[in-house]
């Protein structure tokens, strides 16, 4: 026991010191962040902010676009415009207005500065029409979607208002009268009140689950294959180096082997817990938390089961793939042949991973049930059904239980194909070869 502890902290300060991990993580880290900060990044680009509000831009008062207003005969619906654009707690405009004005006039102060844009209220194009043509022209090759919003939100108001005769009704009225009719759908056997009290909260949170599934989905095979192929790669470089002669007569093979399995898989979870850190720092920050709070997300809404489970099936997913690269990786003798010779797994694990991503709007075929109870898939499928709470309790832990009963089969395997690989030098051995070489040793 002393010799695997040996082995397990030699290999972890070993690899999380190579510059190859360190950088790789960095760069992921860097690249997971400059992901959950692209929105606000390109709002920035556009001169945009992340503020609230209809039509809200997130700018100081001074900031706010300095627009010109040319009402002609249609006072009431400029006044109705402004007395909106002024009810908001951060307008994207302030308005000049202007009774009459000529095009040129307009464009010398766009271009003197004095304004950054104008809006016109023109007449109806077509007969019977009631409400005026509205025109905006701005200095910006793209116009700001700021302003559009808040056009279009506060001269929708004032036509309602025009088309019902004046102040008949509240802004509140009217704002309720915009607003589309929202048409819920359910099927004939499921609930209807209790379940529409709240469908809006159980959509939000299967919105969470589901991002969450992508990104432990995507976890599971990215920290697989890299520490996988750190595992074979290790085993392999002592092999062809002849370095493998001398650690077995200090240590025996299957101390290294689960020593190298076990330390590179703690180097694994400090890089996940890096990762987690990131994004926890990332979802701290106050522009993604507005962000979030304005989708109508809340975090608070995660499925800590889907969590747990997730930690599991990555650790028992972690030592089926693991030994297997081990046993792999002792029956090569050059490491240019490495990368053929662990192409099977690559595949399954491949395999694993896009049959989870695939599936994840279809989690009840049958196809996607079966390979819930692969021990290859079932680390990225069974959790796919946990996160979509399509999987029973009772599946979950035959799942568990096959893995667990795969494990200990292959462990065995890898073990004896281990102890025998590794002082087997020269060309590939075959399969005959290697069953005649395992029978020689007890285990």
């Amino acid at each position: 026991m002393n010799r695997l502890g040996t082995v397990i902290g030699f290999t972890f300060r070993q690899k999380a010191r190579t510059k190859s991990f360190v950088i790789t993580t960095l760069v992921l880290a860097l690249l997971i962040t400059i992901g959950m900060n692209l929105p606000y990044l390109i709002s920035l680009f556009k001169g945009e902010g992340m503020g609230g509000g209809a039509g809200g831009s997130g700018k100081s008062a001074a900031e706010h676009q300095r627009l010109g207003l040319i009402t002609g005969s249609r006072t009431e619906i400029a006044d109705q415009l402004e007395e909106f654009t002024k009810a908001q707690s951060n307008p994207a405009a302030t308005w000049v207005r202007y009774d009459n004005a000529q095009a040129p006039a307009m464009q010398q102060a766009l271009k003197d500065g004095e304004l950054q844009g104008y809006v016109e209220l023109a007449q109806p194009t077509a007969k019977g029409e009631a409400f005026p043509k509205v025109e905006y022209v701005s200095v910006e090759k793209v116009p700001s979607t700021a302003v559009i919003t808040l056009l279009q939100t506060g001269l929708q108001e004032a036509k309602v208002k025009a088309m019902i005769g004046g102040n008949a009704l509240t802004r509140e009225q009217v704002r309720e009268i915009s607003t589309p009719v929202t048409v819920d759908s359910r099927e004939l056997n499921s609930p209807s009140e209790a379940g529409r009290a709240a469908g809006t909260e159980d959509k939000k949170a299967s919105l969470i689950n589901y991002g969450l599934v992508y990104v432990l989905m995507i976890l599971f095979f990215t920290s697989s294959m890299m520490t996988g192929n750190m595992i074979a790669s290790e085993v392999t470089s002592e092999k062809s180096s002849r370095i493998m002669e001398i650690l077995i007569t200090s240590v025996s093979p299957l101390t290294q082997m689960f020593g190298k399995i076990i330390g590179i898989f703690l180097v694994g979870l400090m890089q996940i817990a890096v990762f987690a850190a990131v994004v926890c720092a990332n979802l701290m920050l106050p522009h993604n938390s507005v962000i979030l709070s304005s989708a109508g997300l809340d975090l608070s809404q995660l499925n800590t089961a889907v969590l747990s489970y997730g930690l599991v099936f990555y650790i028992l997913g972690y030592f089926l793939y693991a030994v297997l690269f081990a046993a792999v990786g002792s029956i090569v003798s050059r490491t240019e042949e490495l990368g053929q010779a662990v192409m099977p797994i690559t595949v399954l694990s491949l395999a694993a991973f896009y049959i989870g991503i695939f599936n994840i709007a279809a989690p009840d075929t049958m196809f996607v049930k079966v390979a819930g109870y692969i021990p290859f898939f079932s680390p990225t499928v069974m959790l796919l059904r946990i996160g979509l709470e399509r999987a029973s309790l009772l599946e979950i832990w035959l799942s568990l239980a096959i893995l667990v009963a795969s494990i200990l089969f292959f462990g065995w395997l890898a073990a004896k194909i281990y102890r025998t690989g590794v002082l087997m030098y020269g060309k590939r051995p075959t399969f005959k070869e290697l069953r005649k070489a395992m029978r020689a040793y007890k285990i």
